[in-house]
């Protein structure tokens, strides 16, 4: 990842998630969202996690569509909660 990517403005960051990773902004938005409920409140840290989040996600996820993510019903919910606990688990901050 480019460093200047978690440094555009908010708009700018949410489309270059939506071109490289495929999600739209109410995905982002509940991303964001659960990042900050998890105590991420400086937003470019939080910026770098859900990079790094979608990054994970894109490259694990052997289901996905034209290199984007595919998001089931609930299937958002579980790969955060995933991603939480192996950070705990490998005694990473998130």
């Amino acid at each position: 990842m480019k460093a200047d990517i978690i440094h555009l403005p908010d708009l700018s960051f949410i489309q270059y998630c939506k071109e490289q990773f495929g999600i739209n902004r109410g995905v982002y938005n509940t991303i964001d969202s659960w990042f900050f409920q998890k105590g991420i409140n400086n937003i470019m840290e939080r910026r770098n996690k859900i990079y790094h989040f979608l990054a994970k996600w894109l490259q694990e996820d052997s289901k996905n569509n034209n290199g984007k993510i595919v998001i089931g019903h609930g299937n958002l919910t579980k790969k955060l909660n995933e991603y939480y606990e192996s950070a705990i688990l490998s005694r990473k901050s998130i």
